[in-house]
């Protein structure tokens, strides 16, 4: 093909902008960005922006939770009127808003402001006074959860059904991060949606393991942002497709131009 400035210069123009829209294409595909997402850049480990402290590791329990409970050494423990023996399920109680659950036969028991051990313990307590001998609780609050989005093996909702649950905890059950995912920007979004804090994780550092910031808490969502690479390759690939026939366009024209000199 024969030089000519005017095809090359509109082809270096279009060449400036697949550049330049690749840099701008980072965040085409993320979502839950923040002003602070560039220091992802530079992430060793582990980095807190709005910090709120640590929160107690164990979860308390609070108004409107919901328990589930079982005696693993007498099934018709709860058992509800009318259902008979042989209930192996938990039984659910709702926590209420002034931190008591109301249990079969004892009545209600203060738990608000408890741990679930601690809450199990003071339940077998109350039980082992008034009605049973020995009784092993399993208790639960089935209504904690984090909300796992982005590049995840499986996205959705996940239970929070021990204390101390971790970010390691949450990959393994969702199935790990995608061959998009970027492992040095993993975020998590804490606390109060109007304020909340964010965590930003670089999973390519095992130091980031070691951070109690990884203890997952009661609503977090768990975000995994796309790599940058595959933005800015989707982003080319568009504009490959607009490009390829803009410059046949631009070549006819300059044919139809010469012939008519």
């Amino acid at each position: 093909m024969s030089f000519n400035p005017i095809r090359d210069n509109i082809f270096l123009i279009l060449v400036a902008v697949i550049l330049l829209s690749s840099c701008a294409s980072r965040y085409k595909n993320a979502i839950l960005t923040s002003k602070t997402d560039r220091i992802t850049d530079t992430l060793k480990s582990v980095f807190v922006v709005n910090d709120h402290g640590m929160d107690d590791a164990y979860y308390k329990i609070k108004p409107n939770d919901i328990l589930a409970l079982r005696n693993l050494q007498n099934i018709e423990f709860g058992a509800q009127a009318g259902q008979g023996g042989g209930n192996v399920n938990p039984v659910q109680f709702f926590v209420e808003n002034d931190g008591q659950v109301n249990l079969p036969v004892i009545g209600k028991v203060k738990v608000g402001g408890l741990t679930r051990r601690e809450a199990k313990a003071r339940i077998e307590e109350v039980y082992s006074k008034e009605l049973l001998k020995d009784p092993i609780i399993e208790l639960s609050v089935v209504n904690l959860k984090v909300t796992v989005l982005g590049e995840f093996g499986t996205q959705g909702n996940y239970l929070l059904q021990k204390d101390n649950t971790t970010l390691v905890d949450i990959l393994g059950e969702s199935g790990g991060l995608t061959e998009r995912a970027d492992p040095k920007k993993l975020k998590i979004i804490r606390g109060d949606r109007a304020n909340p804090e964010i965590i930003y994780v670089n999973l390519k550092n095992a130091n980031s393991l070691a951070s109690e910031k990884l203890i997952l808490q009661n609503n977090d969502i768990i975000y995994a942002e796309p790599r940058k690479l595959y933005s800015t390759t989707e982003s080319a690939s568009t504009l490959r497709s607009f490009i390829q026939p803009a410059l046949t366009v631009v070549n006819l024209a300059l044919i139809i131009y010469n012939l008519s000199k």
